[in-house]
């Protein structure tokens, strides 16, 4: 029997390309080769990942031959050397006097030369306010690192020029937010920043407007679950608000009414059904609406509920029954 009608009959055992064996191993590399003639077989997948091997002796998986991922959170891209701060050697052991000196001079020249015109050092100022602004607001690495990028494309697009840095990041944290589907409010980004909530408006209308990037509407259900959160309640208050959102979304939709009291009053709504009454003063504050937008947000949903705004409960009660 020939080679091929062998390959015809056993299609799913690997044959070897050049003479035919079956007889095919991974050698140390990990790569397939025949035990036959020794040929390494092409029809290889090759992983492009991370490398994690160490090469010296009781170093086992460490990572210290890794570099540091690329990112839009440093100006320079992350790309750059950067000298250690801990004044010591490869074994760990502290720097002789004289040496530690000059190894602090050649650190103070790198950190300058780092920075070689006034673009850059306008990125080392803002992405450090970024930082300390995502931070105080509890924002994840992602939304960070696209809030970067945005302000990296406002400075391209020239738009920082008669604005204040502040503000231009404050606006691209927003922009962000909303982008990503967790979205603050103006007032709430305003109280972290060192602008005001007028100036992070206009300056998030201009990015949008020069980038011409599409953001999608914020929804109030991307704001039940922090409210939530910030008055203590269970998860089934939260499931009961966002179940409450999404049947007035289908009902009435959100034309002429803010996502953040129709958040509110979903959640102020869904507490009493549950048994967790909060006051109104007390969501009002979470969420940052006055009461009378809670109030008036609240009878519409009654309304169309079918509740009673003076004891929802029972109406809910006989829904379930």
């Amino acid at each position: 029997m020939s080679n091929e009608e062998a390959s015809e009959q056993t299609p799913d055992v690997p044959q070897c390309e050049e003479c035919g064996s079956k007889d095919i191993q991974d050698d140390a590399n990990g790569f397939p080769c025949c035990q036959q003639c020794g040929l390494v077989q092409s029809n290889v997948s090759i992983d492009y990942g991370k490398d994690n091997r160490v090469f010296s002796d009781g170093s086992g998986m460490e990572s210290e031959r890794w570099g540091m991922p690329k990112t839009d959170l440093i100006h320079d891209g992350g790309l750059s050397t950067d000298i250690s701060w801990q004044n010591k050697d490869y074994s760990g052991n502290p720097l002789a006097k004289g040496m530690a000196s000059k190894i602090h001079r050649l650190r103070r020249q790198h950190q300058r030369t780092r920075i070689k015109d006034a673009t850059e050092r306008n990125l080392v100022v803002a992405l450090a306010e970024l930082q300390r602004l995502a931070g105080q607001m509890g924002l994840p690495q992602t939304i960070k690192e696209s809030a970067a990028r945005h302000y990296k494309n406002a400075v391209k697009m020239k738009l920082v020029r008669g604005r204040s840095i502040e503000g231009v990041v404050a606006a691209s944290l927003y922009l962000s937010c909303r982008m990503a589907d967790a979205p603050r409010t103006l007032d709430e980004v305003g109280h972290y920043s060192r602008t005001g909530r007028k100036e992070i408006g206009r300056t998030y209308r201009a990015i949008v407007k020069a980038l011409k990037i599409k953001v999608p509407p914020a929804e109030p259900h991307g704001y039940v679950p922090r409210f939530c959160t910030s008055l203590n309640l269970p998860t089934m208050v939260q499931v009961r608000a966002l179940r409450l959102v999404h049947e007035n979304e289908k009902a009435n939709g959100m034309a002429g009414r803010g996502p953040t009291g129709i958040a509110a009053a979903a959640v102020y709504l869904a507490a009493m059904l549950k048994g967790h009454n909060r006051t109104q003063r007390e969501v009002a504050v979470a969420a940052g609406v006055t009461e009378v937008t809670i109030r008036n947000r609240f009878k519409e949903m009654c309304a169309d509920f079918g509740f009673n705004p003076s004891n929802p409960q029972e109406a809910d009660l006989k829904k379930e029954e």
